[in-house]
Parts: C-alpha cells; structure tokens; sequence
C-alpha cells in the first residue's frame, strides 16, 4: 500500500489509537509507536501534526504529549512556576467522552479544553466510537478513576447518564426534561441551521429545493425537521415523490445508496430540483461530482448548502456551508458543568447554540 494511501484509509483509527495511548502512559514516541502499528514513522508524524493542529495533543520532540503533560517535558524555563504548579495541583479532574475524534468533535473537544483552562479543570479524553457500550463502560472507569464532573456525547438516547454519581453535561444531544432526573445540556441548534439554509436557497432564487441526508446520523432529524418547516413556512412547492431523500447507513458502494442519488440526479436533470441541502459535507462532495457526471454544475444548475462545514470549502467549487459553532459548543459545555459542580442544586439548563451560515460559490452567482 502506498503511504498516501495508507494515511487515508486508516487515519481516524490511529488518531485514537495515538490518543488513547497518551491517556494511558502520558507520551509517546514516534518511532516506537510506528513500530507496534506496523506503519513507517512518517505517518504517525503526521497524525501527530493533524492532532496537534486540532489542539488534541502537543509535539515534543520525537513523540507527542498531551497538553497538559507539556509542563512536566518543558524545558525548565518553559516549565511553570511554583504558584502555577499549586494551582495545577488543585485542578478538578473532568471526564469528556466523544464518539470521534476526527470528524466534527475536534473543534469541540479543543473549545472545551480551552474553557477547562480557565476554569481550573482538568480534562481527560476518551473515544467511544459510536458504541453505546463502550461509553458506558468508560463513564464507570473514569467515576471510578476520581473525576468530579462528565461531558458526554451520548451514541443512543440516554436512560441511564441521568443514574451516574457525579454531574454530568450532555454535549451535542438533548436531554429528556420530562424526567425528574433530566441532565444539563448544550447543543447546536439544527433545526435553525436547515431552515438558515433553505432561506438562504430561496432568496437566491431557488423554489425547488430538496434534502439529501445520511439519516441515521444523531443530528439528522434535527436537521430534516428544520429543512420541512423551512418548506411549509417559505411556501415551496413539495417535490414529488419527496423532498427528502435519505441514504441511510448504507454504504456509497449499495444498491439503495445509488439508488437515492439517482432519483435526486434525475430530478435535477428533468429540472424538478434546483438545490439541494446536503448532511453531511461528504455527501455534499460526493453530490457535486455525481452532478457533473450528468453534465450539471452548480450553482448554474443546482445550487448546493452542505451541512457541518468540515470539508466544504475544500470542493473544487468551493461549498455554502451552514457551520455548528462546535468550538462555542465545547466551551459552554464545561461552563455549565464548571457551574453545576459550584452549585449541585442549582437550576437546570439546556443551552441551544446557533449555527452560522458560510455562502460560498456553489450557491451564489
């Protein structure tokens, strides 16, 4: 396998496989690390350098470290004072688990890193990889290791984070406020980001706009409740047989996955769409090339808003994209558990964070 592709294909995989061996032994070095994963030291370099660009860990010569390990490797005129070492020495250790720390959460995780900062927190990562499972099991080991607090990125909708002994913080899903034991929480407000998108279509002409979404994601539902009441409210006309078209989970290779582009293709084609709102961005890349396969462009043809903004200024036509203030997001994450850990019995609050629009030339002439 060329490097290239051996960067490409594995990346995330060993991003967390770097991360979870800085949570274990505190550093590591480059070379060896290579060496146990079976890849040359130049990729691992290089995922050292993409996570430290995140803020997710610090470079030190010939390997990495977390953060807030750099003192304890610092130069000894780097290394802080004795006054700063004391307040280090009374930093409540915080539990932060996320699902990726890749896509979407890195800006996140460095937010909320900045805001534990100042606010005397020390924070500790974990990865959950999507698995509910898992993130239980790492909710127990950290209240186990002595944190005081949790932010967590729950993978299903929760019934038992409102059991755990210590306060905890939802960040990016909704908390039942039904229930006597709802917890805090702070997310991007979705349903306002579809329906920025879809004003944002109409007032630059567009009357025919669809949906293209990867339904089983977290924040889908959000986003096609936003999209819908954006129709209903602009008086658009509702496409026929949808407006919505789902991918599911399946993947780009499946029948029903090109069996959902191909309807929306050929309803750009016979001009029964004229843009298109894309989640997640990759879907939205892989929309602009499937577009020109068919000899359309946009905006001429179909003007496209990409949802999340990871990667959509990167398209050979740079992408509108509707972008989560995902770095805010982190910070009042661990300003409302900073909050609750002052005042256990204080009120509740759930924080709904708006997301910003970017216009960029697949939606503007």
């Amino acid at each position: 396998m060329s490097l290239r592709g051996e960067y490409s294909v594995h990346a995330e995989d060993r991003h967390q496989a770097i991360l979870r061996r800085l949570q274990k032994d505190g550093a590591l070095r480059v070379t060896d690390f290579a060496a146990e994963l079976g890849v040359s030291p130049v990729t691992v370099r290089r995922d050292v350098e993409s996570l430290a660009d995140r803020g997710l860990v610090a470079r030190v010569h010939g390997g990495a470290v977390f953060p807030e390990r750099w003192a304890e490797t610092a130069p000894a005129n780097a290394r802080p004072s004795p006054e700063a070492r004391s307040r280090e020495r009374r930093e409540r250790p915080v539990g932060m688990i996320v699902p990726s720390a890749t896509y979407y959460y890195p800006e996140v995780i460095k937010g909320a890193r900045e805001a534990a900062a100042a606010h005397n927190i020390r924070l500790i990562l974990d990865i959950s990889n999507y698995r509910a499972d898992v993130e239980r099991t790492q909710a127990d080991q950290m209240v186990a290791d002595g944190v005081e607090g949790l932010l967590i990125v729950p993978s299903e909708p929760q019934g038992w984070h409102e059991s755990l002994p210590v306060p905890t913080v939802l960040v990016e899903r909704r908390s039942d406020f039904s229930t006597a034991g709802a917890l805090d929480h702070v997310v991007s407000d979705h349903v306002h980001g579809a329906r920025m998108a879809v004003r944002h279509l109409v007032e630059a002409g567009r009357q025919r706009i669809a949906l293209l979404v990867r339904g089983t994601s977290p924040t889908a539902p959000r986003v096609v409740e936003g999209f819908e009441a954006a129709v209903r409210a602009e008086g658009l006309e509702v496409l026929r047989p949808a407006s919505v078209f789902d991918i599911g989970n399946w993947p780009p290779e499946s029948p029903e996955y090109d069996c959902q582009f191909k309807q929306l293709l050929d309803a750009a084609a016979d001009r029964r769409v004229d843009a298109v709102v894309a989640h997640p961005d990759n879907e939205a890349l892989t929309l602009l090339r499937r577009l020109r396969e068919r000899s359309l462009s946009a905006p001429d043809d179909v003007a496209i808003v990409a949802y999340d903004d990871e990667v959509a200024a990167l398209a050979d036509t740079p992408l509108s994209a509707v972008a989560p203030a995902k770095h805010e997001v982190g910070v009042c994450a661990v300003e409302l558990l900073s909050r609750r850990l002052d005042r256990p019995d204080g009120p509740r609050h759930q924080l709904f964070v708006l997301p910003q629009l970017r216009v960029r030339s697949s939606s503007s002439t």
